[in-house]
C-alpha cells in the first residue's frame, strides 16, 4: 500500500460518537490512512454525512444522548442522499438483540469495544472494497 497517498485520495470516515476519547483513539488508529471528521451527537452527523464531500464510510456509537445511534442510522437509511454510506456500529452494547437490531437498520457491520485496530482497521478496508465493487458494477467493461 501506498504510504504517501495525498490527503484528496484518501477515503474519508465520519465517527459519531459522545465520547471524545473514543473519537481520539479511532483518529489515532485510522487517521494515517484516512481522512477523518467527526460528530458527538445525532444532528451534527446527519449534516455532515450529508455534505460535500460526503464520508465514504461511517463509525457510528449507539449509547449517545438525545439522539441514539439506532436513530441516526434510521435517519441515514431513510435519505435518498446518504442511504448508500456504509455503516459500522462501533459500540459496547454486545447482546445479540443490540447486534441484530442494528443490522436490520441497514448496518454493514457491528464491531464491539473495546476493539483491536487491526480488526476495526480489517473490516473498515474491507467493506470500502466491497463499496467500490458495488460501484463499479454499473459501469460495464
Amino acid at each position: 500500500m501506498n504510504e504517501t497517498v495525498g490527503a484528496a485520495a484518501r477515503k474519508k470516515l465520519l465517527i459519531i460518537d459522545d465520547t471524545p476519547e473514543n473519537i481520539q483513539l479511532l483518529m489515532a488508529i485510522l487517521g494515517r490512512d484516512y481522512q477523518i471528521v467527526a460528530a458527538r451527537e445525532g444532528e451534527r452527523a446527519l449534516a455532515l454525512a450529508a455534505s460535500d464531500p460526503q464520508p465514504d464510510l461511517i463509525l457510528l456509537d449507539i449509547r449517545m444522548p438525545g439522539m441514539d445511534g439506532f436513530e441516526v442510522c434510521e435517519e441515514l437509511k431513510s435519505d435518498p442522499k446518504t442511504r448508500d454510506i456504509p455503516v459500522i456500529f462501533v459500540t459496547t452494547m454486545n447482546a445479540d438483540e443490540d447486534v441484530r437490531r442494528g443490522l436490520e437498520l441497514g448496518a454493514v457491520d457491528y464491531i464491539t469495544k473495546p476493539y483491536s485496530p487491526t480488526l476495526v482497521k480489517a473490516r473498515i478496508h474491507a467493506h470500502l472494497s466491497l463499496e467500490r465493487g458495488r460501484a463499479g458494477e454499473g459501469s460495464g467493461e
